[in-house]
C-alpha cells in the first residue's frame, strides 16, 4: 500500500500535541503533501523550536485541550483529527506520576473525542502506546512479540497504560456509537530529532543515551538498571509514514506500529560506542526505574493490512539523532524541564 500524497492534498488537518516530537514530524511531512495544517499545544511538553522551520505555514494555537469548548471550537471544520496530546513521558515520568496522567489525558480523550463526533470530523487517529499490554507478558529479557490481541485480558504496567488502554475503547465506543472514523496506533518506543526528547524528566532511553555519549567523557556514563532490558525502538520517519498509511487506510482496530527487532540497552550502548567513537565506560544504577524486564512489536497485522514495515534500521537512526543532537548541543542541553507534575510525583522526580 503507498502512501497518495493526493489524500492529503488541500485536507484540513488538526494535530493535538502537535510541537511534541512525533507530532511536530506530522505537521512537517503533512505540509509536504499539501494538508492545511494546524497545530495546537499547550506546551507542558511541546517547545515551539520543534516546530520554527513551519512556524509560518501552519495554523498555530497555544491552548489547553482539557477544556471542553476549546476541542469544541478547534476541531470544527476539520477533515482529520491526530490526538497526540498527552500527559506523558519516559519511564521516570510515568512511574511517579500517577493522577496527573490520569486525569489530564483523560480529559484530553473525552472532549476531543466529543468534538470530533459533534463536529463530523471525517478521520481520527489517536496515538495509544505499548505500555496497553499486561505486565505477565513482559517480564523477561526474551520476551515473545506482543500481538495486538494480547493488551486483554488487561493488566498494564502503570496508570498511563490504563489511561491508554481505557482511552482505546473510549474511541470503539465513538465509532460504534456515533460512527466516528477511528484509527488507532500502539506506538513502540519511537524516537528521533525534537529539542523535547532531551527533556530531562519526559525525555526515553534513546535521547538520554545519546546525550550521555555527547557529554561523555566530562560527564559518567551511567545507565539505568542492569542494561539487560530489552525494547524495540522505531526511528521517527518510519514512524510518520506507518501513521499516515493508517489514518489512510480503512482499519478501524487497534494496530502496533513498531519495531520487532528487540535489543537491549547494553546493545544500544554498543551501538552508540561505535557512532561516537568514544570508549564508553558504563555505570549501572540499580536503583532507578526501568520498566518491563521486555517488550517487543509482533508486527504480522501491520505488514498484512498496510503493507507498512520499518525501513531504518536502529543503528541509522540514532546516528541521525546523535549527529543531529550534536550539531545543537547547547540548544538542546538548554531545553526547559517538563512543566506539569503531580506534587508528590514531582518530588519523587525532583529527588530521584
Amino acid at each position: 500500500m503507498e502512501l497518495s500524497t493526493d489524500f492529503w492534498k488541500g485536507k484540513s488537518v488538526f494535530i493535538a500535541g502537535g510541537a511534541g516530537m512525533i507530532g511536530s514530524h506530522v505537521a512537517r511531512t503533512l505540509l509536504e503533501r499539501g494538508a492545511e495544517v494546524c497545530v495546537v499545544d499547550n506546551l507542558s511538553s511541546g517547545i515551539l523550536r520543534n516546530i520554527e522551520d513551519i512556524s509560518g505555514s501552519v495554523q498555530l494555537e497555544v491552548a489547553d485541550l482539557r477544556d471542553a469548548e476549546t476541542c469544541l471550537r478547534l476541531t470544527k471544520g476539520r477533515d482529520v483529527v491526530f490526538q497526540f496530546a498527552a500527559n506523558m513521558g519516559g519511564i521516570a515520568w510515568i512511574t511517579a506520576i500517577g493522577a496527573d496522567i490520569m486525569r489530564d489525558s483523560s480529559l484530553i480523550n473525552i472532549n476531543m473525542l466529543e468534538a470530533a463526533a459533534r463536529n463530523g470530523v471525517g478521520r481520527y487517529f489517536f496515538s495509544s502506546s505499548a505500555c496497553v499490554y499486561p505486565t505477565g507478558l513482559q517480564t523477561m529479557a526474551n520476551a515473545a512479540p506482543l500481538k495486538e490481541s494480547d493488551a486483554t485480558p488487561a493488566d498494564p504496567n502503570e496508570f498511563y497504560g490504563w489511561e491508554k488502554l481505557v482511552s482505546e475503547k473510549l474511541c470503539a465506543a465513538y465509532f460504534n456509537d456515533y460512527g466516528l472514523q477511528i484509527r488507532i496506533g500502539r506506538f513502540h518506543n519511537i524516537f528521533g530529532e525534537a529539542y523535547t526528547a532531551f527533556d530531562l524528566r519526559k525525555g526515553k532511553a534513546p535521547a538520554h543515551l545519546v546525550m550521555k555519549a555527547l557529554r561523555y567523557p566530562e560527564e559518567k556514563f551511567v545507565v539505568w538498571g542492569d542494561g539487560k532490558q530489552t525494547r524495540s525502538f522505531l526511528y521517527i520517519d518510519d514512524c510518520v509514514e506507518g501513521i499516515l498509511k493508517l489514518v489512510e487506510s480503512s482499519h478501524t482496530e487497534p494496530i502496533n506500529i513498531g519495531s520487532d527487532r528487540m535489543v537491549s540497552i547494553k546493545d544500544m550502548v554498543r551501538m552508540l560506542r561505535d557512532i561516537s567513537g568514544k570508549s564508553l565506560e558504563v555505570e549501572f544504577d540499580l536503583s532507578r526505574p526501568q520498566g518491563v524486564r521486555g517488550r517487543n512489536a509482533d508486527l504480522t497485522l501491520v505488514k498484512q493490512v498496510l503493507g507498512w514495515e520499518p525501513k531504518i534500521s536502529l543503528e541509522d537512526g540514532l546516528t541521525k539523532m546523535y549527529q543531529w543532537a550534536g550539531e545543537r548541543l547547547a540548544d538542546v542541553a538548554a531545553v526547559p524541564p517538563a512543566a506539569t507534575a503531580g506534587e508528590a510525583g514531582r518530588r519523587r522526580l525532583l529527588h530521584a
